[in-house]
C-alpha cells in the first residue's frame, strides 16, 4: 500500500511555467497460485474484488519460480523522513526557483536556466504471508538546473543536480558549480587525436560505472549476459577501485530500512579493491540463481520488484583535485558525457562524444573543447588508474562519485 503526495514547481528560460501538486495511493498485491507467480496493482479507489480477479488472471500466465516471502526481521535504523519538509509552504520553492534564476544570470546574463524543484513525500506500507509487515515513511526534496548559452555557433549545455530528505542550503553550492562552469566554458581550446591522460569529473565518470552497475544486477547474471557473471572473488579491476551498495546512509532519498519485498536491507562491497565482490539480486533472481536476496528488490506501484542499485558509493582516494589537474602535462577533463548507455554498456565498451569537456596544458585548464570524443572499455581501461581524488559528489541523487583519473585513453577530435 503507497499513499503519498508529490509538489512539482518548474521554470522554463529564466520565468516559473508551472506548479503541481499531486496526489498518489494504490495498492499492488503478488503472490504465487498453484506454483505460478501472478501481479496486479490499482490506484486510487481500489476495488479490492476486481483486483484479486486481477491478480489471479495474472497467476494464470505467470512464471513457475520458488519464491519464499521473507518473514519478519529485524532491520537497521535509517533515517529517511524529515517531519519540516511536508510544512514548507509552496511559496517558499518558487522563491528558491527565482533565486536560482537571478543567480545565475548575475553570472552571465546570455543564459536560459531551467528549474525543477520537487518535494514527495510518502508512506508505504508492506504484509506478506509470512507474517512479514514493514512500515516506513519517506521524504524528498530535489533540485535539478539546466543551463543554457547559446552565442553564434557555440551552444552550451549544463544540467546538475542534487537530492535530500531534507530543504537545505544546498542547492547554492550546486547554483555556484554552474556558474563557475558557465564562465569556464567561455574559454575555448583546441585538442589533437591521440592516447593522453583523461580526468573525469563525478558526471562524466558515470560512463565508466554504468557497465559495471549493469554486470553486478542479478537479472544480468541470472540471464547468462553479465561479464562478470563468473567472476566473484576474481581481480577486474585497479586495486583503487572499491565500490559500494549502501542503503543504510541515513538522510539519502534512496536509503531504506527494508526493500520493496520486506527484505532488509545492509550495505554491500560489490567491487572491493578491484575484486568482484558481490551482485545484487531481489527475491526472484536469488530464487533463480539458488542464493539469498540482497535486500535490493525495487519496485513502483504498476511494476513487479527487480534488482536495482540503492546509494551507489564508489570510494575516494587520496589527492586532491587542485593536484590532479596539477600533475596534467597534456590531457583532456571530461565533465560530462552525451548518449550514456546507449552503446552496448554492459560489455564495458564505451564511446560518447564529450560535452562539456576542458583541454587541460601544463597542469592548467586552458578552454572547453568542443567535436570531441572518447572510446574505450573498461574492462581494460580501469586495469589500471593513476589517481582517484579525496572530495566525492553526488551525482542524480543516488551515486557517490569522486574524480577519476586514467593514465590513457583514445580521445578522438573532429578534423584533428
Amino acid at each position: 500500500v503507497v499513499d503519498g503526495e508529490s509538489t512539482l514547481i518548474s521554470f522554463e528560460a529564466n520565468e516559473i511555467k508551472s506548479a503541481e501538486v499531486e496526489q498518489m495511493q494504490g495498492v499492488a498485491l503478488r503472490g504465487i497460485v498453484n506454483g505460478k507467480l501472478g501481479f496486479a496493482a490499482a490506484s486510487g479507489e481500489v476495488d479490492p474484488t476486481a483486483l484479486v480477479e486481477d491478480f489471479l488472471a495474472s497467476a494464470q500466465f505467470g512464471d513457475r519460480i520458488p519464491i519464499v516471502f521473507p518473514p519478519s526481521a529485524p532491520a537497521p535504523q535509517v533515517t529517511t523522513y524529515d517531519p519540516d519538509l511536508p510544512q514548507v509552504p509552496i511559496g517558499r520553492f518558487v522563491e528558491i526557483g527565482r533565486e536560482i534564476v537571478e543567480t545565475l544570470r548575475e553570472a552571465d546574463e546570455g543564459v536560459q536556466v531551467y528549474v525543477d524543484i520537487e518535494r514527495g513525500v510518502f508512506a508505504s506500507n508492506l504484509r506478506n504471508s509470512a507474517g512479514n509487515e514493514t512500515q516506513e515513511c519517506t521524504s524528498s526534496f530535489s533540485v535539478t538546473i539546466g543551463v543554457e548559452r547559446v552565442r553564434d555557433d557555440d551552444v552550451l549545455v549544463l544540467e546538475e543536480s542534487i537530492s535530500n530528505i531534507s530543504l537545505t542550503d544546498e542547492y547554492r553550492e550546486l547554483v555556484q558549480s554552474l556558474a563557475r562552469k558557465v564562465a569556464l566554458a567561455r574559454k575555448t581550446a583546441r585538442l589533437r587525436s591521440g592516447r593522453m591522460p583523461v580526468l573525469f569529473a563525478p558526471a562524466g565518470g558515470l560512463v565508466l560505472l554504468l557497465p559495471i552497475i549493469l554486470a553486478t544486477n542479478g537479472e544480468n547474471v541470472q540471464r547468462g549476459i553479465s561479464p562478470l557473471a563468473d567472476k566473484l572473488g576474481v581481480t577486474i579491476f585497479d586495486p583503487n577501485i572499491t565500490l559500494w551498495d549502501d542503503p543504510t546512509l541515513p538522510g539519502r532519498p534512496d536509503s531504506s530500512a527494508y526493500d520493496d519485498e520486506g527484505v532488509p536491507c545492509r550495505p554491500k562491497a560489490l567491487i572491493m579493491h578491484g575484486v568482484c565482490s558481490a551482485f545484487l539480486y531481489d527475491l526472484k533472481t536469488a530464487a533463480l540463481m539458488g542464493t539469498q536476496s540482497t535486500g535490493n528488490g525495487m519496485r513502483s506501484l504498476f511494476s513487479p520488484p527487480s534488482p536495482s542499485t540503492s546509494n551507489l558509493i564508489l570510494e575516494p582516494g587520496k589527492t586532491s583535485i587542485h593536484d590532479l589537474i596539477g600533475g596534467i602535462e597534456h590531457g583532456l577533463l571530461v565533465e560530462d558525457v552525451l548518449g550514456l548507455g546507449q552503446n552496448n554498456a554492459i560489455s564495458g565498451a564505451f564511446s560518447n562524444v564529450v560535452d562539456p569537456a576542458y583541454a587541460i596544458e601544463h597542469g592548467e585548464i586552458v578552454g572547453r573543447v568542443k567535436n570531441v570524443s572518447i572510446a574505450g572499455n573498461i574492462y581494460q581501461d580501469l586495469c589500471q588508474v593513476a589517481a582517484i581524488s579525496r572530495e566525492s559528489i553526488w551525482v542524480h541523487g543516488d551515486i557517490k562519485m569522486p574524480y577519476i583519473l586514467l593514465p590513457e585513453l583514445n580521445v578522438i577530435c573532429e578534423g584533428r
